[in-house]
């Protein structure tokens, strides 16, 4: 079974988000706060996560039209930007894009 690794730029998203969480008390499940440790600390994920960080990007890019807070924000970020960011951000998305799509073959 394949193994994915995941970037030094996921890692970094999902460590701001983790700090922007911290700060603000808002954004994310536990499940993404999981998600955002094993990008964090860069642990192999597989292709079950893979799988699953492509469908959180799918239904989750909607929140970037929402209007409570700021997307992209430091000061006064939205609840969905904090979560994305737990995910990997959007270098997350292209990564399980890519990845899911090459699972897929």
């Amino acid at each position: 079974m394949a193994t994915f690794k995941p970037t030094l730029k996921m890692a970094s998203n999902a460590k701001r988000g983790l700090k922007l969480r911290d700060k603000f008390d808002r954004g994310g499940t536990e499940v993404g706060v999981r998600r955002a440790r094993q990008l964090a600390d860069r642990h192999e994920l597989s292709e079950a996560d893979v799988k699953s960080m492509h469908s959180y990007f799918a239904r989750h890019t909607v929140d970037k039209q929402g209007k409570a807070h700021e997307w992209g924000s430091n000061s006064d970020p939205s609840a969905g930007y904090i979560a994305w960011l737990l995910w990997g951000g959007d270098d997350g998305k292209e990564w399980a894009d890519r990845n899911a799509a090459s699972l897929d073959k």
